[in-house]
């Protein structure tokens, strides 16, 4: 039996449709993860690049998307990926994919599943 804790993120209405955010479960100070909305299926990652040692995603907060709004993108170099599998589509590190991570819905409430502290 996995036991896991859940960290709540937000509200689904608080996603705007299209849009991403960045999010700090960890109360590291910073984001370390982040999520996609598409309709009512939300994405999340690791915020964290495959390519360069898990460098920082967005080049501001928030801003994880390229002006399409159809791939994730990493600021640090430009590799693009795919939003519903986290893989590498365009950049140094094709084939590599994101770290998923597993948020769960209860009544519209969205949140994060962690191992136990």
């Amino acid at each position: 039996m996995t036991i896991t804790r859940s960290v709540h993120l937000c509200h689904i209405d608080e996603l705007v449709d299209g849009e991403s955010r960045g999010f700090d479960p960890l109360r590291a100070g910073h984001d370390t993860m982040f999520v996609v909305r598409r309709a009512d299926r939300v994405r999340a990652w690791r915020d964290a690049c495959p390519h360069i040692n898990g460098a920082p995603m967005a080049w501001r907060k928030d801003a994880y998307l390229n002006a399409g709004r159809d791939r994730i993108v990493c600021s640090a170099h430009g590799a693009q990926f795919d939003i519903e599998t986290g893989l590498c589509v365009l950049g140094p590190c094709i084939g590599q994919s994101l770290e998923p991570l597993k948020i769960t819905s209860m009544s519209g409430a969205l949140y994060l599943e962690m191992a136990p502290a």
